[in-house]
């Protein structure tokens, strides 16, 4: 079992920055692949990120490309996600989850664990 915990959600105008973070706690943080995912009101999730074990692949959502990065620090067994240039539309609940693949596509179902969200709203 692993569990995440989101947190750095808030109130933010457009333009503006946010620093997400993920802390996990449970089994080996190191050997999952983590993503971040968001869903706005009325919308189904969708995919915004995702990291290998290593850090060293990532990839991105193009509605964030350039915007946003995902990082990891395994020593501390948390997962970022620094948002740049904010815009109203990124608004939403953002959700950190975990999975066993080592490269992990954008699809919801390929994630075993889930966090329980931390709140994005943009204002403009």
């Amino acid at each position: 079992q692993v569990q995440l915990v989101e947190s750095g959600g808030g109130l933010v105008q457009a333009g503006g920055s946010l620093r997400l973070s993920c802390a996990a706690s449970g089994r080996t943080f190191s050997s999952y692949a983590m993503g971040w995912f968001r869903q706005a009101p009325g919308k189904e999730r969708e995919f915004v990120a995702a990291i290998s074990w290593s850090g060293g692949s990532t990839y991105y959502a193009d509605s964030v490309k350039g915007r946003f990065t995902i990082s990891r620090d395994n020593a501390k067994n948390t997962v970022y996600l620094q948002m740049n240039s904010l815009k109203p539309e990124d608004t939403a609940v953002y959700y950190c989850a975990a999975t066993s693949l080592a490269l992990p596509g954008p699809g919801n179902d390929e994630y075993d664990y889930w966090g329980q969200g931390t709140q994005v709203t943009v204002s403009s």
